[in-house]
């Protein structure tokens, strides 16, 4: 991916990552509480802020594969994305997606280690 549109996808996913939490602790407050899914949509914030930096860190130019962004971008939406989808509206089918979303976070996380082992 190329460094301008990967900083772009960056910018969007903090910037949605700060908006969402934002939004659940705000306007989504009583929906979470009802559908008792606040921590669901905690875990999901959690997860999507942690891994910008970690997309940040992989446009400065670390010595991983170029498919390393992707394997973190994809993992983010599938895993945050499954869990916020949950926690609005309750349907727990969509967890069966949470976990592919799981596996490309680690997938990413195993480059990095195979990269440093590597070099």
């Amino acid at each position: 991916m190329e460094r301008r549109t990967a900083l772009k996808v960056t910018g969007v996913t903090g910037f949605l990552g700060v908006a969402l939490g934002a939004f659940g602790a705000h306007s989504l407050k009583g929906v979470l509480e009802v559908n008792h899914t606040r921590e669901i949509w905690s875990t999901a914030v959690l997860y999507h802020l942690v891994h910008v930096p970690v997309l940040l860190w992989l446009i400065r130019g670390a010595a991983v594969p170029a498919i390393t962004f992707l394997a973190f971008t994809g993992g983010m939406m599938l895993f945050s994305g499954s869990l916020y989808a949950i926690a609005i509206t309750g349907i727990t089918w969509l967890g069966a997606v949470t976990p592919v979303g799981g596996l490309l976070l680690m997938t990413g996380w195993g480059m990095i280690v195979l990269s440093a082992h590597r070099s």
